[in-house]
């Protein structure tokens, strides 16, 4: 009967540190396959590999799309493509493959975690370590739900604890150690006996078969007329295609028309930016506004025209009201959790301070001429 002799690894930021002292506690004569996936730069060329390698006496390997997967080796991960892996025989192979971004991002570790689970059911031990957000969770919770093993990294041994605390708190896992202790952990379930039999998940085999397709960009799996669940009001940050909400149980998460997924901590964090990046340009265009009514003021002035000049000069504070509305938003951290520290408005200079409700919704009068805020509705 086969052991745990799959060990599939995911980190993001601060991943490096603590994949390094996994890989270094990991025994010589371990009997199992590891793939390890990191989040990279698409464009960058990695030296991963040879990171890990100057701390392990196991062969470390960038991985090569359809080599076979071999125990006592480290597969690495390369930059812009999906590390997925598939049974061949009791054996299997390594694929790498330009899929769908998850996560906004390729390689991600979701993909690899669940094409090892449907490829290898209870002999998968899948290991979350440090990153943001909260990729790997879904993957994870695919692994533990086909019979694998799941291992967290101790959070607040962490650089970056979002991953391993997400994972904490969606997935059933079996064992949270600092890093330095998952190595050894790991040659001690890799010698266990795995059962035999996939358990009956709650996820059905073939759904779970098709996201793998969908990441390998198996045409069978993207020609299917089924949709993936719920069609949602969102619409995926990557192509502009509906979001459909997935069936099922496990975590919250999202895909598109096309493929790409997001969970939900990924997806709210592409809404923060994307408020955020219309909030900068609403700023630059009133500061616009305002200095524009300003000359317009001035040059009314040297005409004569008061009441043309009082009207710009409304229009001209009006607008730097609503500037000083949104730049009081833009002072506030909108990311729950994060430990970032933000100054109060009590903690601003005099002049910086805002009423934003104030701002917003006051209209300026001047000579009898009303200078409307954005807000309020103008009368015919």
């Amino acid at each position: 009967m086969p052991g745990h002799d799959v060990i599939v690894l995911g980190a993001s930021a601060g991943g490096v540190e603590a994949l390094s002292a996994v890989i270094a506690g990991l025994p010589a004569d371990l009997h199992a396959a590891v793939c390890v996936v990191i989040h990279l730069r698409p464009e960058a060329s990695s030296r991963l590999a040879a990171v890990l390698a100057r701390v392990t006496r196991l062969p470390v390997i960038p991985a090569r799309n359809r080599m076979a997967l071999r125990r006592g080796v480290v597969h690495v991960g390369v930059p812009d493509l999906h590390l997925l892996i598939e049974a061949d025989g009791d054996d299997g192979r390594v694929r790498l493959v330009r899929g769908p971004r998850e996560n906004r991002t390729r390689p991600a570790v979701d993909p690899l975690f669940r094409s090892a689970a449907l490829a290898f059911g209870p002999r998968v031990i899948g290991v979350v370590l440090s990153g943001a957000l909260d990729d790997g969770t879904a993957g994870l919770w695919a692994v533990k739900d086909r019979g694998g093993i799941a291992v967290v990294q101790d959070p607040d041994d962490a650089a970056v604890p979002s991953m391993p605390s997400s994972a904490l708190a969606e997935v059933a896992v079996d064992h949270v150690a600092p890093a330095r202790e998952i190595g050894p952990l790991l040659g001690r379930l890799a010698r266990e006996a795995a059962p035999a039999q996939v358990p009956v998940g709650k996820q059905p085999a073939d759904e779970l078969a098709r996201e793998v397709g969908i990441a390998a960009i198996d045409e069978a799996a993207h020609a299917r007329s089924e949709r993936y669940g719920d069609p949602s009001r969102f619409t995926c940050p990557d192509c502009g295609g509906v979001l459909w909400e997935l069936s099922g149980e496990g975590p919250l998460r999202f895909r598109c028309e096309v493929g790409h997924a997001h969970s939900a901590a990924t997806l709210a964090e592409t809404q923060t930016e994307a408020a955020e990046a219309a909030m900068w340009s609403a700023l630059r265009a009133l500061e616009d506004k305002a200095e524009l009514a300003r000359q317009r003021s001035i040059a009314a002035t040297g005409r004569g025209l008061a009441a043309s000049a009082a009207l710009f000069t409304a229009e001209e504070q009006a607008a730097q009201q609503h500037a000083a509305a949104i730049r009081a938003v833009l002072r506030l951290d909108v990311r729950a959790g994060n430990g970032s520290r933000v100054s109060t408005d009590d903690e601003l200079p005099e002049s910086e301070r805002v009423d934003a409700n104030a701002a917003v919704e006051r209209d300026v009068e001047l000579d009898g001429t009303t200078a409307y805020s954005a807000s309020a509705p103008r009368s015919s």
